[in-house]
């Protein structure tokens, strides 16, 4: 996307949140407001061609910075020859397959009242019995995340994912995990962690699994 707001170590957003080489392509004009509340279509187009221009520069797998561009997984994915992870809402399929029958997947967002079929169509999880909670009670979250604006208060955005964890777990006992929507939100996984007591699952952690495949190191044969 293109927004205002900076992104911390652990955003996506950020080149140091990660152990190896990242190029960006921003596309511009492609606010918060579009992705998000609007939804809006015509955004695939410039994120395609954004996509193709990552894969012409020799990247080997492809990342988005909203969670929310996972309605156009399937475009994008066929847009180029390499792995496309639009959202962490990918893995959450993969997530409810390591937990027990009784065990639900609880996914942190953004902003609940904008995420929707098209969102679980496009990560794979329409049917999937998941507990949503959104930061859209959430003011300071949502005045850097979802309006944009350029300055935050990190602490107090701590605060408030704290408060919005312990909403999800006090709203649905039997979850197994949860998975952080937004990409903005990793830096905050820590404390989401802390308070639940469950593995919490961001886009860093489809991202790292993705490069792992691709950056594969010889083992050691000394023991063979």
């Amino acid at each position: 996307l293109d927004p205002q707001c900076p992104s911390a170590p652990g955003d996506v957003g950020n080149g140091f949140t990660v152990e190896f080489p990242v190029r960006y392509d921003t596309v511009k004009d492609a606010s918060i407001s579009r992705a998000v509340k609007m939804g809006d279509r015509s955004l695939l187009q410039p994120f395609m061609e954004g996509a193709k221009l990552l894969e012409a520069a020799g990247c080997g797998a492809i990342a988005t910075s909203c969670g929310f561009l996972v309605m156009f997984q399937q475009e994008l994915a066929a847009a180029v020859n390499i792995p496309v992870i639009t959202s962490s809402l990918l893995q959450a399929p993969y997530v409810a397959r390591m937990l027990g029958p009784d065990r639900k997947v609880g996914i942190l967002t953004a902003r609940a009242a904008s995420l929707g079929e098209k969102h679980f169509r496009g990560a794979g999880i329409e049917g999937l019995d998941v507990a949503v909670k959104g930061m859209d009670e959430y003011p300071e979250f949502t005045k850097a995340f979802i309006s944009d604006e350029p300055f935050m208060d990190v602490d107090l955005v701590e605060d408030e994912m704290e408060a919005a964890a312990r909403s999800l777990v006090e709203m649905e006992p039997r979850l197994g995990a949860v998975v952080l929507e937004c990409a903005n939100m990793p830096p905050f996984a820590p404390v989401v962690r802390q308070v639940t007591g469950l593995p919490v699952h961001e886009v860093s952690t489809p991202i790292s699994h993705t490069v792992g495949a691709l950056l594969r190191r010889p083992f050691n044969r000394f023991y063979l």
